[in-house]
């Protein structure tokens, strides 16, 4: 069995070359949603402590992050196919990538996919029991759901389902806030990472997330016996995700690192 490697690295994924990572057996990105300054429009937070009899809050027409506009698909995609193993000659052994996006975003994330070699795709749908759609919810239909793409070049995915089928649907569950701190506003549950993993990988595989955020694919990796390698661009994200999601788990020293200057 290879050494398992969980490293996160203060920087844009397309320095990869700088750290000399392995290839992956899969991909999971969460991309920005580009919301841009509606990032907030359906959160009680729009208003000043949550109600808006109070006025705008400073968080009014504002974007969740200042990096969402600098995001460039096509780069990501360029990195993901570069970053992937070949497609090997065997079944049941391909590589994968699941993209986290918007429902609007999916067509997007598929044609730029097939620019890339990536020319197969399907659909993944998570069911929450909640809403982060709270404004206005006596007036309409909150959404309750989240999205992502599976893509692949030619051969189906590696695809552990140990002989039951797997719906294209998943619960979306909340994660405990006493094993997993809440540290990103669009923070995916540790546990629902663990089952996307234990289907696209086997033990000792490596797993790449290129905009890391919390750090909770790392997490999920590290309590699976896969190797992961993330990037996160914003220091903050990156110095809170190795002192709090990461801090219980031996993290390699990087050229660049999360600590205060």
């Amino acid at each position: 069995m290879k050494k398992q490697k969980i490293e996160l690295f203060n920087d844009h994924f397309q320095n990869y070359k700088v750290y000399g990572i392995p290839k992956a057996q899969l991909v999971i990105a969460d991309i920005p949603y580009n919301l841009g300054n509606n990032a907030y429009a359906s959160s009680p937070k729009w208003y000043k402590d949550g109600d808006n009899k109070n006025g705008e809050s400073e968080l009014a027409g504002k974007n969740f992050f200042d990096t969402d506009n600098d995001f460039r698909i096509a780069e990501f995609m360029h990195f993901c196919n570069r970053m992937l193993i070949k497609e090997p000659k065997e079944k049941g052994k391909a590589p994968a990538m699941i993209v986290f996006c918007a429902f609007e975003q999916m067509p997007t994330v598929i044609e730029y996919g097939k620019k890339y070699g990536f020319m197969n795709s399907y659909p993944l749908v998570f069911i929450k029991n909640y809403s982060a759609q709270v404004l206005k919810a006596n007036m309409k239909i909150v959404g309750a759901t989240e999205y992502a793409v599976v893509l692949y070049r030619d051969k189906l995915p590696k695809f552990r389902n140990n002989g039951k089928m797997i719906f294209n649907w998943f619960e979306w569950k909340r994660d405990s806030s006493k094993i997993y701190p809440k540290i990103h506003p669009t923070q995916k549950p540790v546990n629902l990472l663990k089952r996307l993993i234990e289907i696209f990988t086997d033990e000792g595989d490596v797993v790449i997330d290129p905009v890391a955020g919390s750090g909770t694919t790392l997490r999920a990796c590290a309590e699976m016996n896969r190797s992961c390698y993330g990037f996160e661009i914003k220091k903050d994200f990156c110095k809170e995700a190795k002192e709090k999601m990461l801090s219980n788990i031996m993290i390699q020293s990087t050229i660049f690192d999360c600590s205060e200057e």
